[in-house]
């Protein structure tokens, strides 16, 4: 924050475009694994609370998810 740019921001410093992309794809990853992770707590907290499952059968229900989820999303 020290340094002292003239100019437009576009032609300040040099951008590693490379570490750009793989911070993206990061996130991306990131955000579509979490979100099936998070839809497969909510189904299994459904079935174990309202479903009659109990705790081992929303246990066994979010395992099941978890696991079809991150198949599909490879």
């Amino acid at each position: 924050m020290s340094e002292h740019h003239a100019g437009p921001v576009e032609t300040g410093a040099a951008m590693n475009y490379a570490e750009h992309e793989k911070t993206y794809d990061l996130f991306i990853a990131g955000t579509k694994y979490g979100t099936a992770m998070l839809v497969a707590l909510l189904v299994a907290m459904a079935a174990g609370f309202l479903g009659g499952a109990g705790f081992f059968g929303g246990l066994l229900i979010f395992i099941i998810l978890s696991a079809a989820g991150i198949y599909l999303l490879r």
